[in-house]
């Protein structure tokens, strides 16, 4: 078997703040667009988001109606420059969890919460 991570979709629980959140606060490029689905060009993997009352009724998933603003996982994104693109998003309002801090291996990571509370790591490639 031979598996291939394409597609992250995160639901959200209101489609025009997770749209302007991903699309101009993070300046996401929109790779395609069917009513509340988005996806977003972020390079080899699709990162899209989808209401959760599209995916229950469309697809017919089982999602709770609201999340409890608890993380099990968290979705990274690389930048040039981890510092300055905490201050750009804090300056937009952006909810901050944890400063850039540079790991033993080299890497620069700071995290951020989107508007459904997922947890948004900012970082640089490792060992840059």
């Amino acid at each position: 078997m031979n598996c291939t991570l394409r597609y992250i979709i995160l639901y959200v629980s209101d489609f025009d703040q997770a749209y302007t959140f991903y699309k101009d606060v993070l300046q996401l490029s929109v790779k395609m667009q069917q009513g509340t689905y988005v996806e977003f060009d972020t390079g080899q993997t699709t990162f899209a988001i989808n209401t959760r009352d599209s995916v229950r009724e469309e697809i017919g998933l089982i999602v709770p109606h609201e999340t409890e603003k608890t993380a099990t996982f968290e979705v990274a994104f690389t930048v040039e420059d981890v510092a300055q693109t905490i201050d750009i998003l804090r300056a937009k309002g952006v909810q901050i969890i944890k400063e850039p801090v540079t790991k033993p291996w080299g890497q620069t990571v700071a995290y951020i919460a989107d508007p459904d509370g997922h947890y948004i790591e900012i970082c640089s490639e490792v060992g840059a």
